[in-house]
């Protein structure tokens, strides 16, 4: 799963850490398709669904209104992606502390909405990007519950996927996201997303405002934040030894 929050207009790099211009945001997309990875929502990848082996779900924190852009780019190449939005600003622009984050706005109803009629999945982010850990049970229980409400209400259907705020959660938090009628909920943890794990504390990749379409590549081929090409090489070692016991498994 890869985590995405900002996507910025024109080619430069942008200063906050967690935004990526959209000149690399379409050339990553392209690098995908032309790696023979297949584009899942965070809902698809948690089911028991078969999947391709080269499956990546995309995944964009809190709902900016520069998203739209990716929205596009996403339909235009037939690819999907799932949003978490922070319900309670919804169209507002948001108060929580991240600094250095360009200042805009979040998706509005009508937007949210239009981005589910091309094939977008809208998930929860909670209600007011709090830290749910923080909170007593019943604020955080409030926080992850409500936020599946007003969505719900905002679009017309259901809600089963989430996110934590910051990536912060712990058991409690998870049993409480799961109470509250979801299906699957992400965390900031890195690595790869196995289905086999608990739904409720998937991990994902962060996209930085310094990765290119390759070292993108490199890091869903790796699942991991460390590209550099020793570790390349120890996975590509680990899979070469992986298709020799499946070999010898078959000739036994």
């Amino acid at each position: 799963m890869l985590m995405y929050h900002s996507v910025m207009p024109g080619h430069n790099v942008p200063d906050w850490p967690w935004a990526v211009s959209a000149s690399r945001f379409e050339a990553q997309l392209d690098a995908l398709q032309a790696g023979g990875w297949h584009t899942v929502t965070q809902s698809e990848l948690a089911s028991d669904a078969h999947l391709p082996a080269r499956t990546v779900a995309i995944t964009f924190d809190d709902g900016y209104a520069d998203n739209l852009f990716a929205c596009e780019a996403l339909a235009r190449r037939g690819m999907c992606a799932t949003w978490f939005i922070v319900s309670g600003f919804i169209g507002k622009t948001p108060r929580w502390t991240a600094d250095g984050r360009p200042p805009q706005r979040l998706l509005d109803a009508s937007e949210l909405r239009d981005m589910q009629r091309v094939g977008m999945e809208i998930g929860a982010h909670s209600v007011s990007h709090r830290r749910l850990t923080e909170l007593d049970d019943m604020t955080m229980e409030l926080e992850v519950a409500d936020s599946r409400k007003i969505l719900a209400e905002t679009l017309g259907t259901s809600v089963s996927s989430f996110a934590y705020p910051y990536g912060d959660w712990d058991a409690r938090c998870a049993k409480a996201v799961e109470a509250a009628g979801y299906g699957s909920a992400s965390t900031t943890r890195t690595g790869w997303a196995k289905r086999d794990d608990n739904p409720y504390t998937l991990r994902r990749l962060t996209v930085f405002n310094t990765d290119t379409a390759s070292t993108l590549i490199r890091k869903v081929s790796l699942g991991s934040h460390e590209i550099a090409s020793s570790a390349l090489l120890k996975q590509m070692g680990r899979q070469v030894v992986s298709k020799m016991s499946a070999g010898r498994g078959r000739a036994g």
